[in-house]
């Protein structure tokens, strides 16, 4: 298994980009901004969209990814989410108001998109790659996820706040190598993180606390002009943790 960062900001300027990982060549993880840097042939290989939640952030290029490679694909492109994502897609982007519904085109036989809802604690095999959904807790319905080869096993929380239970599955991985967890915010911004139910260096700390498995910790979807000094935070609260920034363009091979 390979996964590829396409985005990890926690928003855009520059060369930031939003959420996106790309999994082998066929399968994307959320659908940020980051998204639009591959190649329409890259493009063309996605059959399967996992997605955390349905925050913009995480979605904003599914609508263009189905428009472009729709009319050239021969199959659908299959979103796979929570029955909580899937409606609020279906009422607020794929609606013919603000997207064309693509589950309905160019007909509802053989659409360009199709859905498959997942619960908590599911497990997917996609050609030997198991995918289990894992808890989150966020302002929306939301998950995370456990990208396992056999070999071993890599961790995205997706966007999460203080969070028992996913630790309590965590901690079953004997398997686990990576760990990919979201920190949205600096220290001062404590009550926001808080609120908007992310997490801020010390928070994270805290929940890094509940691990009990030996892995590699990167941290993501810091906020822009706010990333250097919430790093700086990071590090000092979880230094023993090692933790380390996702980047745009890391490539984890597991």
């Amino acid at each position: 298994m390979q996964i590829r960062i396409l985005g990890c900001s926690g928003g855009i300027g520059g060369n930031l980009r939003t959420t996106s990982m790309l999994l082998d060549n066929d399968v994307l993880v959320d659908a940020g901004t980051g998204v639009g840097d591959l190649t329409i042939t890259e493009l063309l290989k996605i059959d399967h969209v996992f997605l955390t939640h349905s925050h913009l952030d995480h979605i904003t290029s599914l609508p263009f990814l189905v428009d472009t490679v729709g009319p050239m694909r021969e199959r659908p492109v299959t979103v796979h989410c929570a029955e909580a994502t899937r409606k609020t897609l279906q009422e607020h982007i794929f609606n013919w108001k603000v997207w064309p519904d693509f589950t309905e085109i160019p007909s509802k036989s053989s659409p360009y998109l199709r859905y498959a809802t997942f619960s908590v604690g599911d497990r997917i095999d996609l050609d030997g790659r198991t995918i289990k959904i894992l808890p989150a807790n966020h302002v929306v319905p939301a998950v995370g996820f456990q990208f396992d080869s056999g070999e071993a096993s890599l961790v995205f929380t997706g966007d999460t706040t203080v969070n028992d239970a996913l630790w309590v599955e965590v901690n079953k991985i004997g398997n686990l190598r990576y760990l990919i967890i979201e920190t949205a915010f600096p220290n001062m911004e404590k009550e926001l993180a808080i609120t908007s139910k992310h997490l801020c260096p010390s928070m994270l700390a805290e929940e890094l606390a509940k691990l009990h498995r030996s892995t590699r910790v990167f941290v993501t979807h810091l906020k822009p002009g706010a990333g250097t000094l919430t790093m700086q935070e990071v590090e000092e609260c979880a230094e023993r943790y090692n933790p380390r920034m996702l980047s745009n363009g890391q490539v984890f091979k597991f």
